[in-house]
Parts: structure tokens; C-alpha cells; sequence
């Protein structure tokens, strides 16, 4: 990646951080001199990438164009919304949908139910495969190639003390998962929330997942494997059938 394109993108996503910035705070955060983030700064205002008020710098809402224009264009987006707002609306959850990009899962879309839970989840939010239910069964569902070469990537950091850490821990996992049909989540990304996966296969092609999040105590691993799970798989089906014809 060029280091120029890096670094302009390291002064956004770290102002989006910390919500608003100004230039010498930005400049210890990223390491740079004051003259060259304050470079950056005027170029990424210019093409409306940030906003500068009163000497503190936010993301401009270019981003959220972009990001909306982009979903948009996406069979798989348009098609899940309304399955996805329904069964939301169903299990009272967090219904979400995820694709795998870059290595990375990227949460395209969330529906909230009306016992949901706050969560800090947001629609474009990345995450590693593994800490996730989604994830997992993309993982599992995609070849063993590949799957090898995304844990390669960036390893199996944790992100709770339940994250699958280690490598035959997470092959085993990805065999009960292919063996079931679905993935699950225990308290792997959040602490005090489980997750029920499923992939999203169009003709042998892993085109994203879809899960269902919502508190231990409601999503507990019977009702997990049970109701829920249920629920999931038959929305997941009618979004493979809408996609495919």
C-alpha cells in the first residue's frame, strides 16, 4: 500500500476515534510531524473527507455517501434487508449481515429488535472471522485454502477471554460447524452475548452470513440450538433462493 494513501487513512480513522482531534493531537496519535498531518488535514478537508471546526477536526459525512452509494449497489444487501428486518423484528434480536473482505468481516447491515440490547456495533464495522458467529461460518464454508490463508493473515488474536485462540481449537470448531449447519458465538466478541451464524452459499459461493446476537440470558445454548438456530437457517434460505433466481 502506497505510504501516502496510509497515512491519510490513519489520520481519518483515528480522528473517527477520537470523534474530534486537532492537528498536534493527531500528530502524536499518528507519529507524524505537525506540518505533515497538518498537510494531510488540508487535503482530505479539500476533497470533503473531514471538517475542520474551530481548529478540531471530524470525518465528513463524504464517508457515509460513499459507504451508502456502495452498499446499495450490492445484490446480497438488497435482497437481506427486509429478511433480515424480520427477523429482527421476530426474535426481538440483533439481526445482522456480514461479508468477508479483505481478509476481514465487514458488518453491511444490522437490524435491531425491540428487546435488544445496546451493543457497539454499527453498520461497516470490521472484525476478524474467527471472533465472530458470522464470521465462523464463513470460515467454515469457504476452501481450506483459503481459510488458511485469512487465520494466516493476521493469526487468532482474542478479543474476549472466550475468543478461540488457538488454531486446532478453531479447525475443530469449523467441523462442527460445517457438521451443523451453523455457527455459534460464546461470548467470543462480546462479553455476556451469544451469536448464531449462518453462510449465505449461491452456487457453491460463500457471498456472506447471516446472525442473529442477543444477551446469555435469552440466548442461552439450547434455545441457541433450538429456536433461534431455526429461525436463522430459514431466513438464510430464502435469501439464498432470492439470490439465486
Amino acid at each position: 500500500m502506497s505510504k501516502t494513501i496510509k497515512t491519510a487513512f490513519d489520520i481519518v480513522e483515528t480522528i473517527l476515534e477520537l470523534e474530534k482531534a486537532g492537528v498536534a493531537e493527531l500528530a502524536d496519535e499518528v507519529d507524524k510531524p505537525t506540518s505533515t498531518v497538518h498537510d494531510y488535514l488540508q487535503g482530505l478537508e479539500e476533497i470533503g473527507c473531514v471538517v475542520n471546526e474551530n481548529g478540531r477536526y471530524r470525518v465528513g459525512s463524504r464517508f457515509l455517501s460513499i459507504g451508502t452509494r456502495m452498499r446499495s449497489q450490492l445484490e446480497i444487501y438488497k435482497v437481506a434487508k427486509p429478511e433480515l428486518q424480520n427477523l429482527a423484528a421476530t426474535t426481538g434480536e440483533h439481526a445482522s449481515l456480514m461479508i468477508e473482505e479483505n481478509n476481514h468481516g465487514v458488518v453491511l447491515y444490522t437490524a435491531t429488535g425491540e428487546e435488544a440490547v445496546q451493543v457497539d456495533i454499527h453498520d461497516g464495522d470490521v472484525s476478524r472471522l474467527h471472533t465472530t458467529a458470522p464470521g465462523k461460518a464463513i470460515l467454515a464454508n469457504i476452501s481450506p485454502d483459503r481459510t488458511e490463508e485469512i487465520i494466516e493473515h493476521y493469526e487468532l488474536p482474542a478479543r474476549t477471554p472466550n475468543t478461540i485462540t488457538e488454531r486446532s481449537e478453531l479447525f475443530d470448531e469449523l467441523d462442527a460447524i460445517r457438521e451443523q449447519g451453523y455457527a455459534l458465538d460464546r461470548e467470543e466478541l462480546f462479553e455476556g452475548m451469544h451469536g448464531v451464524g449462518k453462510p449465505i452459499v449461491v452456487e457453491d459461493d460463500v457471498i456472506g452470513a447471516i446472525s442473529v446476537y442477543g444477551p446469555v440470558g435469552r440466548m442461552n445454548e439450547s434455545k441457541a440450538t433450538k429456536k433461534i438456530s431455526d429461525m436463522v437457517l430459514e431466513t438464510a434460505n430464502v435469501i439464498e433462493i432470492s439470490l439465486k433466481y
